[in-house]
């Protein structure tokens, strides 16, 4: 019975929706909050995402200051709020509050995503993009795309240099396509970018044999408690404040292989466990707390038959790879 609690010492949280929040979508607790709670519960770091204004640095550098005695990490996101695919953002969000840890390439105004974000209308799902044109000029006009062949653009060019120069920062393919996080993969190394998570949405995307062969470029691939245990279908604004893009029937619920905790997690014993990442995506009020959300992770994962070291690889070693810390005894 115990067990879940005792293994939660040491671990590492590296998707955690901190806030601030928009009005419209808020969240569960404070940055210092979240902070405390897993400090108390002998968790060893956490790494803060903040998908609407895009920079989580900050965040960060503040709750390290309040909240001794856990490391806390932040990046930046790119947004539409902050122009996409923007060098001056990035080159940035490097060198502000302790440094960007991550650079991720957009959440929900990538185009993947904006463009099948919608809402019911008598009963059957509308897509934003057909039911108001103005979403449509103005959204998914600047959504964040990666291009699938060269040439690609000197803005991305220059943002993946950047990250090539800071050898412990990662880059996070965010919520692309499939094939645009194959593609993602491919240019990091063509780069020299030496860590690269797969985020989960875009994961779930591709087929077994497509993780393998991005696990063995060296990408790490990232799982969250919230692929098989969140809310699905309740309207929210995750990044729009206009009421009416209350999204409900988007993102990565629709993805067939997200039915349950069995296939996602025989997909992570296929490709390996030492390629996995696994984090709770979790902060937002609907949802459990961050720190309830990594014992539910820990219990789940006994529960299907996991050992305690084969949870703690994907909880705490490989994030201590991905963030250059000292991994734990």
């Amino acid at each position: 019975m115990e067990l879940p609690d005792e293994m939660i010492a040491g671990t590492i949280d590296t998707h955690i929706h901190s806030g601030p929040w928009l009005r419209s979508c808020p969240g569960r607790l404070d940055p210092f909050q979240i902070a405390e709670q897993a400090r108390d519960a002998g968790m060893k770091a956490l790494v803060y995402y903040d998908h609407t204004l895009g920079v989580s640095a900050g965040t960060a550098w503040l709750t390290a200051r309040q909240v001794p005695g856990i490391d806390i990490y932040g990046g930046i996101i790119l947004t539409s709020n902050l122009g996409g695919l923007n060098p001056r953002a990035v080159k940035t969000a490097l060198n502000y509050g302790a440094g960007s840890k991550f650079v991720h390439m957009g959440a929900h105004c990538t185009y993947h995503l904006a463009s099948r974000e919608g809402t019911m209308v008598n009963g059957e799902p509308v897509r934003f993009a057909d039911l108001y044109p103005k979403f449509a000029e103005e959204e998914l006009s600047r959504a964040i795309r990666i291009p699938l062949e060269d040439p690609i653009s000197s803005e991305l060019e220059e943002i993946l240099g950047l990250v090539a120069e800071h050898p412990e920062v990662y880059l996070n393919t965010g919520h692309v396509s499939g094939p645009e996080a194959i593609r993602l993969v491919e240019l990091a190394g063509k780069f020299g970018i030496s860590k690269v998570l797969v985020a989960h949405p875009a994961r779930v995307q591709l087929s077994i044999e497509e993780q393998k062969m991005l696990a063995a470029k060296g990408a790490f691939l990232e799982g969250c408690v919230s692929d098989w245990f969140f809310h699905r279908g309740l309207p929210r604004t995750n990044y729009y404040v206009e009421r009416e893009y209350r999204d409900e029937i988007a993102g990565i619920g629709s993805e067939p292989k997200l039915s349950g905790i069995m296939p996602w997690i025989s997909d992570i014993r296929e490709i390996g466990f030492e390629h996995f990442i696994l984090g709770t995506d979790y902060g937002i009020r609907t949802a459990p707390t961050p720190l309830e959300g990594m014992r539910l992770l820990m219990a789940s994962l006994l529960d299907v038959e996991l050992t305690p070291a084969e949870i703690h690889l994907m909880t705490r070693d490989n994030p201590a790879k991905l963030l250059g810390m000292e991994i734990s005894g």
